[in-house]
């Protein structure tokens, strides 16, 4: 079969689009629990194709952040699948009603949600990301070209040979899903703003500034994790270095893990000795500022580590004056991806909560939470740092927009302004009269 082109795969993308809006939800659902079938039929082969893509990157030199991500274990494997089938039971993000209203007698206007229509992700290193980013695509009726990272090619290949042998089966749109190859393909996908509505890149800031620069396509995406905890006083100690050492060690290689520790300067003597105690045991590498060494030993901090996602056991530590310098720190030097306090004042917990220009906000609990299975999302396509259209962890709503649906009877303006009716402007049941 001849390859098909990048303009090609967006044009049949669209037409899937169009075909899945029209769907029902128990046909989307289906054709998730047939992907999570293939998947478990093709498990074999898909972790033999990432173990040689593991072997090549550990061959390459790459860092091990990046190796991290890209291994699927069995485990890994099974929450994987297992995400299709939460995903599958939630509620269809599309036809819900936000809003009815009666404009005139017989005239009766709804806001419904509807598919955005062709979504373009780029993505690096996590090959369980096209199985997410996919099956949210096909769940909110979205056509979706995807490009991985060259390192999980092996994987990703295999993983898309299975999700198209789940649904070619219940016979949906040919299209709905592509898996492009090349940068040139991603060149070629940033100039098509006639097929494609949005463009998701997951990767570090230069990679989402390039996308942004060279696309007239709306660009949503996050990318570095520069998440803080702060310390406060006062704070329950257990519960302060079980935030910080979760935030931390959980899982070094995901952007929702803390980068930063901020404590503030009343309990800073007692604190950080035990974390340091905590840490060294996980050989996590300490930096801190003057404040912080003259507490424990510790590397040097600069002003290139406030800004520096380590990916990596590497935690960048400073004492503060109070609650209002550490905002002030977040605020300068985070990303936007998600903060934490921990505290037992609450006027601090409030003014911590409100004035955090982050997408997640978190008050005595871990930053890892920032994750859309956690949320209940199912799965995320990404977590967007930004305030437009989407924040946060990004599951169907995120890939949803909506339409004005006016239904009348012969109904003019001009008659309107001739006075043959008037405006009445009355809530009515958010229920489509052709539903």
């Amino acid at each position: 079969m001849e390859k098909q082109t990048t303009k090609q795969m967006a044009r049949h993308a669209r037409d899937a689009f169009l075909t899945l809006s029209d769907t029902s939800a128990e046909i989307r659902d289906r054709a998730l629990l047939a992907i999570g079938d293939s998947l478990i039929r093709h498990q074999d082969e898909v972790l033999l194709a990432n173990e040689r893509d593991v072997e090549q990157a550990k061959a390459e030199d790459l860092s091990s952040p990046l190796v991290s991500r890209l291994k699927l274990t069995p485990d890994k494997y099974k929450r994987m699948v297992d995400g299709l089938s939460a995903l599958a039971s939630l509620p269809d993000p599309l036809g819900h009603i936000a809003y009815a209203k009666e404009l005139a007698d017989g005239l009766q206007l709804y806001r419904c949600s509807c598919p955005i229509g062709v979504i373009g992700v780029i993505f690096e290193s996590r090959p369980d990301a096209l199985v997410q980013i996919s099956s949210l695509c096909l769940k909110s009726g979205n056509g979706v070209l995807l490009k991985g990272g060259r390192e999980a090619l092996r994987t990703n290949e295999a993983l898309f040979k299975a999700i198209l042998e789940g649904t070619d089966r219940l016979h949906l749109p040919s299209g709905w899903c592509s898996l492009l190859q090349s940068r040139e393909d991603v060149s070629e996908m940033l100039k098509l703003d006639q097929l494609i509505d949005l463009i998701i890149p997951r990767g570090s800031n230069e990679f989402v500034r390039f996308i942004i620069q060279n696309s007239s396509i709306p660009v949503l995406g996050h990318a570095d994790g520069i998440c803080h905890v702060y310390v406060d006083d006062p704070c329950d100690m257990a519960t302060a270095l079980a935030v910080t050492i979760d935030s931390k060690t959980q899982n070094y290689s995901v952007c929702n893990a803390a980068e930063t520790l901020l404590i503030h300067e009343g309990i800073a003597k007692t604190f950080l000795p035990l974390l340091e105690s905590a840490l060294r045991e996980k050989g996590v590498a300490l930096r801190g500022d003057d404040r912080t060494r003259s507490i424990i030993d510790c590397a040097m901090a600069t002003d290139v580590d406030w800004t520096t996602e380590y990916l990596d056991a590497i935690l960048s530590i400073k004492v503060v004056k109070d609650v209002d310098e550490a905002i002030d720190h977040i605020n300068q030097y985070g990303s936007g991806h998600t903060d934490a306090i921990v505290s037992e004042h609450n006027a601090h917990v409030r003014r911590f909560m409100a004035l955090v220009d982050s997408a997640g906000v978190y008050h005595n609990c871990s930053t890892r939470f920032a994750d859309g299975f956690l949320y209940g999302f199912g799965a995320e396509v990404g977590i967007a740092t930004g305030k437009i259209h989407a924040r946060g962890p990004m599951g169907l709503e995120g890939l949803c927009t909506y339409k004005y649906k006016l239904y009348g009877k012969g109904h003019t303006v001009g008659d309107l302004q001739a006075g043959k009716y008037s405006l009445t402007h009355r809530d009515i049941e958010p229920k489509l009269p052709d539903a």
